[in-house]
Parts: structure tokens; sequence; C-alpha cells
């Protein structure tokens, strides 16, 4: 067993490379901030956001691997983003000033090159059959320690929902120790065959480490090889899994599994389309699809432009939609921003659900691309209400009420007062040319 590792890193060792990184800062400092390279614990925050980029410092250290025998190197985006110089180290003691081919924020993933030939391969493994008990390795540079070598196994497959900063994850889960500047390292099993990139950790010494699988780093990399960026399918809108945390649960009876659709976007495939907020997909050219990743996936499988069929659950009955998918726009569509939430002091407020409403003033109806100044304008929320815990947002324009057309607003109080509160009331809104919706609920 031991001559067997021993030949494993011998065999995988001279295909990763350590690559430094300098940038410019307003105070530039000698001062080695290396060890300040990786994903950081909030003190006071166990959620989503244990799982975070490295804090900014002026040099760092991490790691990569060759892909291609005339210098091309797949590494995290982080390990690169910013930087001022790229300085890429062989394991053979040689040194080469390295240069950003093409970078992906959304999967983590970068490509850079160096001037060289005939140099060691890493060689893809297929992550898709890789199972939980399985024997892995890894290569990297934790600390600034050259060429360390662990050994774990996997511990969990397809986890997502690690950071919010990527849109894509479907992360191996690892106890395989992965420390400061092992980030685009090599994950790979007893053959020496690839089957992730080293990328998050929690917190250190705790032996929880994902890595991006192969599949995805093979995908992602050689789009990004031939022509600097990415091409991504989408459909413009924004999902989460249909499950009994989903706020929509007590308003969808009949269908048990799916992907109800939070909002769609302005402007895009969807917006274009017969698709509504608070419908529930649940196949996509035939394909079930159970979660919000399995829709993603099914999605990025199609071309750009290609008409992808969408079986979709409303109000009791499902029908197929069309929809043509669009490409994904290089950067991300900007967040809406909330507003500052008002007390009710007007006398147009709900006095029940907290909303302040208003007829729409034309210059709102034309921004939205209506004709007729249709719905009720939300102008003000009152803190602590259930339109305040239902995210509703100052400026929304309210058009239906439990799928009741909302013609102004004193027609949308009217139902609002006159609903009987035992159940959750949905609304469907306007909000900055998105289409969305929001579920009242009353504590009883």
């Amino acid at each position: 067993m031991d001559e067997g590792f021993v030949a494993l890193f011998e065999q995988v060792a001279p295909a990763v490379v350590i690559i430094d990184t300098t940038k410019k800062t307003e105070e530039d400092t000698t001062e080695d901030q290396s060890f300040d390279f990786f994903f950081h614990s909030p003190d006071n925050d166990d959620s989503k956001k244990q799982f975070r980029m490295p804090e900014p410092s002026n040099k760092s250290e991490g790691s990569g691997f060759f892909i291609r025998q005339d210098g091309y190197i797949m590494t995290n985006n982080h390990v690169i983003d910013g930087a001022d110089k790229i300085t890429v180290k062989l394991k053979d003691g040689r040194e080469f000033p390295g240069k950003v081919i093409g970078t992906d924020e959304r999967t983590d993933i970068a490509v850079i090159k160096i001037d060289v030939t005939g140099v060691p391969v890493a060689q893809y493994g297929n992550s898709d059959t890789l199972r939980v008990g399985q024997l892995v390795c890894a290569i990297g540079v934790p600390f600034a320690l050259d060429y360390s070598f662990t050994v774990g196994w996997v511990s969990g497959k397809g986890r997502s929902g690690l950071t919010s900063n990527l849109t894509y994850e479907d992360y191996i889960q690892t106890n395989a120790f992965i420390n400061p500047g092992n980030s685009g390292g090599p994950l790979f099993d007893v053959d020496g065959h690839v089957i992730g990139m080293n990328t998050l950790i929690n917190g250190l010494g705790r032996g929880l480490a994902f890595a991006i699988p192969s599949n995805m780093l093979k995908e992602v990399g050689e789009q990004l090889v031939s022509t600097g960026h990415i091409v991504r399918p989408y459909l413009g809108i924004t999902i989460e899994t249909l499950d009994d945390k989903s706020s929509l649960r007590d308003q969808i009876q009949g269908v048990d599994k799916g992907v109800v659709i939070n909002s769609i976007q302005a402007d895009t495939p969807a917006y274009k389309s017969d698709l509504r907020p608070a419908d529930v997909i649940t196949e996509v050219d035939g394909v079930s699809v159970n979660t919000a990743k399995d829709l993603q996936k099914e999605i990025l499988k199609k071309r750009v432009g290609q008409i992808v069929k969408l079986t979709v659950w409303r109000n009791g009955k499902t029908s197929v939609m069309p929809v043509a998918t669009g490409e994904l726009p290089g950067s991300d569509a900007q967040k809406p921003q909330l507003e500052q939430r008002t007390p009710e002091t007007a006398e147009n407020t709900d006095k029940v659900y907290g909303l302040t409403l208003d007829d729409v003033p034309k210059e709102t109806a034309d921004q939205l691309g209506e004709k007729n100044a249709q719905g009720a304008l939300v102008t003000g929320i009152a803190q602590d209400s259930p339109a305040a815990v239902a995210g509703i947002q100052k400026d929304d324009v309210i058009t239906e009420i439990d799928s009741k057309p909302v013609a102004n607003s004193a027609a949308a109080r009217k139902l609002l007062e006159t609903h009987d509160g035992k159940k959750a009331v949905l609304l469907f809104l306007e909000r900055k040319g998105q289409k969305t919706y929001a579920v009242l609920k009353i504590d009883k």
C-alpha cells in the first residue's frame, strides 16, 4: 500500500503547478499574506456564508494542473481573479509568467497558459461514476508547503447551495485534508485520474472540503480554451424546488414534485412565453425535473435558440409550453434593491396585511409596457407586517390577487379586506420589469 501511494504521487505531481499571484494595493506591503488565501468561516453565522471566497490580499498562492502539453492550466477563478502578475512554478523548479486565457465566475473555473511544450498532463476521470466511500487523493500547496499529498475518501456528491457567489454548484465532498493554497489543485482517484478540482473548505481541520467535478471542468475548460468565454442557454427565471418549505406549498394541491418559478426577468425568453410566476415545471422535453438543480442541468444540455417543451402545472391543470432558449448574458442582471419600508400611516393602508396602496401612475404603466394603468401600486409596507415578511417591496405593482385581476388600488383593497384570512393570499407582482409573486400569511 505504501508503494502504491508513493507511485500515485509520483504519477500525478509532475502535472501539478504552483500559482503565485500579486495584486497592487493602495498601500503595497511586503508582508506575506498567503495564509489568508482560503475560504473563511464567519464568527457568528453557520449558514451558506460559511463557504466564502478568499479575503483580498496583495499576494496569494494557489494550485493548478496541466490539461494540455502546450501549457494550458486549469485552476480556480478566485486564485487568479484581479491578479496583476501570475507566476507559475513547475515541479522541476522552472518558473514561467502566466497568461489568463478565460474565466468563468459562475463555476469558479479559470484557464491560464504558460509558454512551454511537452509538459506532463493530468488525465480526467468520469466524475459521474464516482461513488461515496471511494478513496481519493489531493495535491496542492497548503500554507505555501509545496506539493503536499493528502488522502481521504468521497463523503458526499451533488452538494450545492454552499455559497451565494456561484450560479452552478455540483460539488464532490471529501474528507481529504485541504487547506489554504490547495485551491485549484486536483482531486484524483487511485488510478491517478482527476475527478475534481479542490475549491472550498469549511474552516480548518474539519475534514470538510469540496471539489468541482471533472465533467464540469472538462466542459467549461474546453470552451475557455477554444473561445476564452462561456456560452450558456437560459430561460430567464429564478426557481426553487417545490417541497414542504416552499411558500407555495399550501396553494399547490395535486402536484408533489417539481420546480416553482419564483420570478421571470424582463426581456428574456421566459418573459416572452406563456410562463407565469408560481407555475410548477415538472418536465423538460419529457424528462422529469424534481429539483431546481435538475431543471438547471436539463436546460444547460440545450443549444442557444433551441425550443424546449416544458410541462407546467398551473391551477390544477397540466400543459406543455414551448420556450426558445436564449444566450445567458455575460454578467448577472442587477438584483433589485430592497426599498426602505415605511410604517402604515396613510389612509389607503390595508390594516390586515400592512400594505399601503395607490393607483398606478401613467409613467409607471409606461415603464411596464402597459397601455392601461392596471393594478395597484405598493407605496409602503408596515414593518413586521405579513407584507414585509412576504418580501413585498415598495413600487411593486399588484396585478392579481388569488388569480383575480386587479384593476386599481380600490379593487385590491376590497379583495384583501374580503379575504377570509383562513388561508394564504397569492399575489402576482410586476417588479422593476420582472414578473414575480408573493404569499401573504397571517400567523394564527
